[in-house]
């Protein structure tokens, strides 16, 4: 049995589903690992690097006609969607969501293909859970560059000059993204606030030295997975009527608030940022999906009264190398889970949780 994975669309994706240190993980479950030319050569990775550990370098042609399992960052191109035959098994961040025509004509050709961002939230899936592994990375990353464009300094400062306040930031969304650029602004000195439709979420947030800011009806906004629900037009408006009052002394929103499979919420409409001081900054993690912002524009940072929106469709691109290796080991852990040692096959076994949810009917 054979795993394979062929290169990204690199403007698009810089992100490698195997590297290097995961060969041996599959080559000890009896597993064997083709990729094609230059895999991650834009990584800095060389295709020595995978040969040394066991992995055969072949055409692109040959990983897709030669595996079993093809396993990818996202969906491949059309070219390549095409060649994939029965019984063959595509994993990845597919969005059935917004690929369905694509994938309804290659699961028609008896293809399996499974959605990593569709994993249910339970114990055994954790070790796979793509969403938290690169979410923790995003929430980092985007208080850094949220910082970067911020012209005044982050942490209180008292000279004999006088005194510099800290700067305050409010995370929309405390989901695994929204939590780590709580934790990272904190570290780096701001005041940070936060808001969740999940009262859930009011602890975790308080633990990390943030202000909880609650709006009435939180407690009934939770799914049985853990994700947030879609809101009311009522709880919208006591939202909204809160976060306006809050942004006229914020200096940084960072945004990460989605719901999985849909478009993001707008949580920050024209009229509260008409109220937020000049020189603020927002940066909304949710661009790529509509965004939290309804000035968002994705992969363009815009102005608007003073203040600055940005909008990046794929934060990761900007830490490729940890985001890969990270996603790879979630990779493993489901391919490993697929896997029949004993028969040495790939099973759909639909009782399991984990494939069940997972595969696109």
């Amino acid at each position: 049995m054979i795993v394979g994975s062929v290169s990204e669309d690199k403007n698009i994706e810089k992100r490698v589903a195997i590297t290097p240190e995961i060969i041996k993980k599959y080559k000890s479950i009896g597993l064997d690992v083709n990729l094609c030319k230059n895999y991650a050569s834009h990584l800095g990775i060389k295709d020595d690097e995978y040969i040394s550990e066991g992995a055969n370098i072949l055409t692109i042609e040959e990983v897709l006609e030669k595996s079993n399992v093809i396993a990818q960052m996202g969906i491949l191109n059309d070219e390549n969607l095409n060649k994939l035959k029965q019984n063959q098994n595509l994993i990845g961040v597919i969005n059935p969501y917004l690929n369905e025509a694509k994938l309804k004509e290659i699961t028609k050709k008896k293809v399996n293909c499974f959605a990593l961002e569709l994993l249910p939230r339970i114990t055994r899936a954790q070790s796979m859970d793509i969403l938290s592994s690169q979410a923790n990375l995003a929430g980092y990353k985007a208080v850094l560059d949220s910082f970067s464009y911020f012209q005044k300094a982050i942490p209180m400062m008292m000279t004999a000059a006088g005194t510099i306040s800290a700067a305050k930031v409010l995370v929309v969304g405390a989901g695994v993204a929204g939590l780590q650029a709580i934790a990272t602004a904190k570290r780096m000195g701001a005041i940070v606030f936060a808001t969740d439709v999940r009262m859930a979420s009011k602890e975790q947030v308080e633990s990390l030295g943030g202000k909880f800011l609650i709006v009435e009806g939180s407690e009934n906004l939770e799914t049985e997975g853990g994700y947030a629900k879609e809101t009311s037009d009522d709880f919208k408006k006591k939202q909204e009527n809160l976060l306006k009052e809050t942004l006229k002394k914020i200096d940084i929103v960072v945004c990460t608030a989605l719901i999985p499979g849909k478009k993001a919420p707008i949580i920050i409409n024209k009229d509260m940022i008409e109220v937020m001081q000049n020189g603020s900054v927002i940066y909304d993690l949710a661009a790529s999906q509509g965004g939290n912002s309804e000035l968002t524009v994705v992969n363009e940072i815009i102005e608007n009264n003073g203040v600055k929106i940005m909008g990046e469709a794929n934060i990761l691109n900007k830490l490729p190398i940890s985001a890969s290796n990270l996603y790879a080991k979630n990779m493993f852990n489901f391919i490993n889970n697929l896997f029949d040692k004993e028969k040495k096959i790939f099973n759909i076994n639909l009782e399991d949780e984990i494939i069940e949810k997972t595969k696109v009917k």
